[in-house]
């Protein structure tokens, strides 16, 4: 070929070449931003109004369900999901994967517009998804005793962290902040015939800034004015005059009816290992580099913790995505060169001298940093995935180059100058590997046009493991030709003599002959075992991807409505007591009191609580984050009963939930579907290897309701809405003002105190002042009884719907736990209306698997192509083809031996093996047919051509194993979604390999007309 001709005649060149790409590589190199999987951006979308004081009927009704039917239609649109509860509602839009939000936005604001919604119903607000909303890193501080509040030096700490470059921002949960409570004594205020309403005026009335008109002074200037009356302070509050006592004339003040002290209480408690902290979490800017920020961040913060002012505070990292990046990229790099150095070895294995292996293994180094340059200019990042693709050809980057290098030596052989051997064995292979490389590659093309999740996240794998092969190839047909004309010499002994005289090459030849004696045999036993690997497919369960043990797990703990904080500690406590006894533990931190969500929005739930579990490192801990939690988890609920409902919860790399099965039951009737609901949960809840069952079927919960008699109202002079407005901000509270003192601004809450908001007696004894001045009892007003109110309605695709919960035991694979949930719906023997979709994982599988199925075919087809354009034949291809049958026999046999489920990144394996399997057939059947060209006679060219050919078949084949070995055997994080690959791969190769060089020449045979009928 003209380019290895000329790399061979100018070396300078193809040097000085070499050494420009190796710059250009080590710069993309260094360039290429880390993150742990593709960019994903899910086409979701959420739409969320604000209905104060409706409830959750009438928000379904009068805003859900309009704003459903507009937007139903919108293009690109697959699911919509809603929820309408008091006072709110949210919807949840799914499009197509092929759908971008940015494109659709205006288009849905269009249609929230022209939705007619009640007038006192908020505008309804579209949020899309962004990534960057996401902290990067989460960690406790907690500091000694006698130090100081935590939340004061977490504040510190959080102004001087916020200027750490690539940081968005920093929040801290349980800040301190002091506002001001002005709590009413309702006996001083009916004493003095006072009002709260006259209390939050008098308030207001005292801190105001109001600009006037601008004024001409006598210099001839013209100055704004404003009018200022501020307070500062709650001592000024505390002394403010509200009236005056008509009896003697003196003032009433604030502080004569209420107490004003600064709220400094929490809602909310954070502990650390049982030690009092608070949580910091970590947003980066938009288009940082994760690893990079995570980097700057410790640093910084290692930086603040050495000073003085901070030495008593200690900090707990809870989760670093960036530590994990790094972590995840480095064991994935470690087990590429761990890869290449096993190649290697058997190179030497096989060649026997140091040369060649040596010329050969700079196909391995140089290809891959090639495959950074061009991973560069595509915009692609180094994640897992592609560099796994790196891991998973680093064998197949020597194939091309064993074949060029063999075929020299044999030149040199012949007794030709090195150039010479080198220039001619080089033109002689030069097509049939490029050839085979394009085979190769062709299995990929299929990837890039698979839609949705999967080919957001395999794309750049595909295109990755396609430009090594590539960057292989021009390294094949320039490099190894160049150095071998100046490296390698006439062979000083005649190993391939010593080869054939071996008794295992003799052997082996008597194997073939039997195999050829033998056809109807040999192939009988190759459909048994390729029935039973298709037996075993079906035996070793499904999964969407692998999950990542991350060793982070995090704990929801919910209490009964109305359970006080004191009873939601004792469940947090005794949660921690089991926590403290676990070795693989390295921090745990609980929340009591809320949830972070809630502490962002700055809102507590008494009766909620969370607890956020870090494990120690892999490799210092003897069980997965799985294992953990199947052991851990049945002694919690126990120690727990009934006290709370307690919800372990894992997340993975691609943003899926482990162990977790949920679905959606729909159905018109919304009266059947709740009694469907309640049949399913109570067969689901005695399936074994279940460990929790749940829905969001809420049932009517106990509400207080207070019904106003409008004839009592009319009768003291009030309207139900005045009754309704002043009962609210009695129970409630109302914010009066806001007062700026130091530079801290602070909020004035006005509340009633008492019993009026303890208990239902307390309510009914609450007094409302009406407008003469009068006081009169609530009850008097109004029937204030408890009764049961409407729960949440939840609709899917304008039905109503039920969603459905499953957590398993890590032993059950996905598809294992749906084939569970499918037979216990089909004994439920449900109504036709009554319909049943699956989300989660599985949804995400079963929309993949068509387009996977689809993407193997493709790939079967277009190597057949290739090859029949190849060998200008279509006979021939298609005796190759029965290479990529024999494959499930050996991944049948990998994937069950390791207890591997079927995956997306399994199947990917399957995808590869298509385009690597071909080749052993293809090296085969070329030289059958290149001996057969000689004169030849058939018999003798098949059995031949498989002695002469089964050593670089073998050696290729090796490589490639011992290559994938290290990625197999998914040592350390971030290394499981690549380890099915290495799996499949493996164990297809071996079996095709070892199956090739029996049952191609028995249907090479069968196929050719010389031979067809030998006996």
């Amino acid at each position: 070929m003209k380019i290895s001709e000329f790399s061979i005649r100018r070396p300078v060149f193809t040097i000085v070449t070499m050494l420009l790409v190796l710059i250009l590589g080590a710069v993309s190199f260094l360039k290429i931003p880390l993150t742990l999987i593709p960019e994903l951006n899910p086409p979701v979308a959420v739409v969320v109004t604000n209905y104060s004081g409706a409830g959750p009927e009438e928000v379904s009704e009068k805003v859900t369900k309009p704003l459903e039917n507009n937007l139903s239609t919108l293009p690109g649109l697959k699911k919509i999901q809603s929820m309408s509860q008091e006072g709110a509602n949210l919807l949840f839009l799914e499009f197509d994967w092929s759908t971008e939000i940015d494109d659709v936005q205006m288009d849905v604001l269009q249609r929230i517009d022209q939705t007619p919604i009640p007038e006192d119903a908020g505008k309804p607000q579209f949020m899309k998804f962004d990534p960057s909303q996401f902290p990067v890193i989460q960690l406790s501080l907690r500091a000694d005793e006698g130090t100081g509040d935590i939340r004061e030096i977490a504040d510190r700490l959080e102004t001087e962290l916020r200027r750490t470059e690539g940081v968005a921002s920093v929040t801290v949960s349980a800040k301190l902040v002091e506002d001001v409570a002005i709590t009413l004594d309702p006996d001083k205020l009916e004493s003095r015939g006072l009002s709260q309403a006259e209390i939050v005026q008098a308030i207001r009335a005292n801190n105001i800034s109001l600009p006037g008109e601008p004024v001409n002074t006598e210099e001839g200037q013209r100055l704004t004015t404003r009018v200022m009356s501020t307070l500062t302070s709650a001592d000024e509050i505390r002394n403010l005059a509200v009236t005056v006592n008509p009896l003697d004339g003196t003032e009433v003040k604030i502080g004569d009816v209420a107490e004003v002290s600064m709220a400094g209480e929490e809602d909310m408690t954070t502990r650390t290992d049982d030690k009092p902290s608070v949580i910091m979490s970590v947003l980066q800017e938009s288009g940082a580099n994760t690893a990079d920020v995570s980097k700057s961040f410790k640093e910084s913060l290692d930086r603040l913790l050495k000073k003085k002012e901070f030495s008593s505070v200690t900090a707990d990292i809870l989760f670093d995505q960036g530590d994990y990046i790094a972590l995840a990229i480095g064991n994935i790099g470690q087990s590429l060169i761990l890869g290449g150095v096993f190649a290697m070895i058997v190179l030497f294995l096989f060649l026997k001298t140091l040369k060649s292996p040596a010329i050969i293994g700079v196909a391995i180094p140089y290809s891959v940093i090639v495959t950074f340059v061009l991973m560069y200019f595509a915009d692609f990042a180094l994640n897992i995935l592609t560099l796994g693709a790196l891991a998973l050809g680093i064998g197949m980057l020597v194939d091309n180059a064993i074949v060029v290098i063999e075929n020299i030596e044999r030149h040199l052989a012949l007794g030709k100058k090195p150039r010479q051997a080198a220039l001619d064995g080089t033109r002689e292979v030069g097509g049939a590997i490029t050839a085979s490389t394009l085979t190769t590659i062709a299995v990929f093309v299929p990837v890039i046009f698979i839609s949705g999740l999967i080919g957001r996240i395999f794309t750049e794998f595909a295109l990755t493991i396609s430009f090594s092969l590539l960057a292989s190839l021009a390294v094949a047909l320039t490099v190894i030709p160049m150095m071998a004309s100046r490296m390698l010499g006439m062979p000083k002994r005649n190993l391939e003599a010593r080869r054939r005289r071996s008794k295992t090459y003799k052997n082996f030849e008597k194997s073939i002959i039997w195999s050829l004696g033998h056809r109807g045999t040999v192939l009988g036993l190759t459909l048994l075992m390729l029935l039973a690997g298709v037996a075993g497919l079906m035996r070793v369960g499904t999964e969407f991807l692998p999950a990542t043990d991350e060793g982070f797990v995090s704990i929801d703990v919910n209490l009964p409505d109305g359970a006080s904080l004191e009873a939601t500690d004792r469940v947090i406590r005794k949660i921690e007591d089991r926590l403290r006894d676990e070795k693989d533990v390295d921090v745990y931190v609980s929340l009591t009191g809320g949830t972070q969500q809630g502490l962002a929005q700055g809102t507590g739930e008494a009766d909620r609580g969370e607890l956020y579990v870090k494990l120690k490192p892999l490799h210092d801990r003897s069980r997965s984050v799985f294992e953990f939690v199947d052991e851990v988890q049945p002694d919690i609920k126990k120690e727990v009963g009934n006290q709370a409902e307690v919800t372990f919860n894992l997340q993975t790399a691609a943003g899926s939930s482990p162990n977790t099965l949920t679905f959606t039951m729909t159905d018109i009737d919304g009266g059947r579907l709740d009694k469907e609901a309640d049949k399913l949960m109570g067969l689901l809840t005695k399936v074994d290897g279940f460990t929790e069952v749940s829905n969001d079927l809420v049932e009517a919960v106990e509400e207080i309701r207070i019904t106003v008699d409008r004839e009592a109202a009319a009768a003291n002079g009030m309207a139900p809405a005045q009754i309704a407005d002043t009962v609210n901000n009695m129970t409630r509270g109302e914010t009066a003002t806001q007062i700026v003192e130091d530079g801290n601004v602070r909020t004035v809450h006005v509340l009633l105190g008492g019993e009026s908001g303890k208990s239902l007696d307390g309510l009914r004894g609450m007094k409302l002042r009406t407008p003469s001045g009068s006081f009169v009892r609530l009850d008097d007003l109004a029937d204030v009884r408890i009764e049961e109110g409407p729960a949440a309605i939840r609709r899917v695709d304008q039905a109503d719907a039920i969603r459905f919960t499953v957590h398993y035991e890590s032993g059950l694979s996905l598809g294992q736990a749906t084939k569970r949930v499918k037979a216990e719906i089909g004994n439920a023997r449900f109504s036709e209306d009554t319909g049943i979709s699956f989300g989660g994982d599985r949804e995400l599988f079963e929309n993949s698997i068509g387009d996977m199925t689809l993407a193997v075919i493709l790939a079967v087809i277009l190597v057949y192509i290739v090859m029949a354009a190849q060998f200008e034949s279509f006979k021939y291809p298609l005796v190759i083809m029965f290479t990529v049958p024999l494959m499930i026999i050996g991944v049948a046999v990998a994937l069950f031996v390791t207890d591997t489920p079927l995956s997306v990144s399994a199947i990917i394996g399957i995808l590869i093996l298509v385009g690597i399997v071909v080749n052993n057939g293809i090296v085969l059947v070329d030289y059958i047919n290149q001996r057969k060209a000689e004169g030849m006679p058939a018999r003798e060219s098949i059995i031949v051509s498989v002695k002469d050919r089964a050593r670089p078949i073998l050696m290729t084949a090796l490589t490639t194993i011992l290559g994938l070995l290290p990625l197999a055997l998914g040592i350390g994080e971030g290394t499981e979604i690549n380890q099915p690959m290495g799996i499949a791969v493996i164990g297809g190769l071996v079996s095709s390999t070892a199956l090739t060089l029996f049952v191609v020449p028995v249907i090479y045979s069968l196929f050719d007309p010389e031979t067809r009928k030998m006996k």
